[in-house]
């Protein structure tokens, strides 16, 4: 839908590339079927990647972004306020303080939290697509330890036995694929989704 009028057009052929401009600008590369709120107290400035993310046999593009928040944001703060599940302490013990007070998978849901290892505290991330059978979107706060929030993020499942047991993030400023492979514990399932 357009937020104005077309301008008149002379002729039919100006209609025409008045329309198909219009469509193409109006069409969301990829369907980010997530509905989470955002955080309160909005950006104060953002910085898109330097390249566009081709992702799957489709070869869809991802624009990820980095988000400059008022304050320091840590990731469990921000997963917490994305999705409402109410755990608290360090990142890395949410898939064990979930047990028994959320549902919990060994694959990803839109609106679930992933629970990485290989970090001293953890790290969480809110998944907002799935892609593909081994590619995900996550929302995410302080990967780099910079506080800021990082939004659009793929990543993708590299576990020898393809089931979400290790991944790879993407390094938003460098625009690639992380190096480092990441031990995943699992999706807390929030009901977000």
């Amino acid at each position: 839908m357009l937020d104005r009028p077309l301008p008149r057009a002379q002729t039919p052929t100006a209609v025409l590339l008045a329309l198909s401009a219009a469509a193409c600008a109006a069409s969301a590369p990829y369907p980010h079927p997530v509905s989470l709120p955002p955080v309160s107290g909005g950006p104060s400035s953002e910085r898109a990647s330097p390249m566009p993310v081709p992702l799957g046999p489709q070869a869809r593009w991802i624009r990820p972004e980095i988000i400059t928040p008022a304050s320091f944001t840590q990731c469990a703060i921000y997963a917490r306020k994305r999705t409402g599940v109410d755990i608290y302490g360090d990142a890395g013990r949410w898939w064990d303080m979930a047990a028994g007070r959320y549902a919990r998978s060994q694959t990803p849901e839109v609106g679930a939290v992933i629970v990485l290892g290989g970090t001293p505290r953890g790290h969480v991330a809110v998944v907002t697509a799935v892609l593909s059978r081994d590619e995900i979107l996550v929302d995410h706060a302080n990967w780099l330890n910079d506080g800021r929030i990082q939004v659009n993020v793929p990543v993708r499942d590299v576990s020898a036995r393809g089931d979400w047991s290790a991944v790879r993030v993407w390094h938003v400023p460098t625009g690639r694929l992380g190096a480092r492979t990441y031990p995943v514990k699992g999706f807390v399932l929030t009901g977000a989704g």
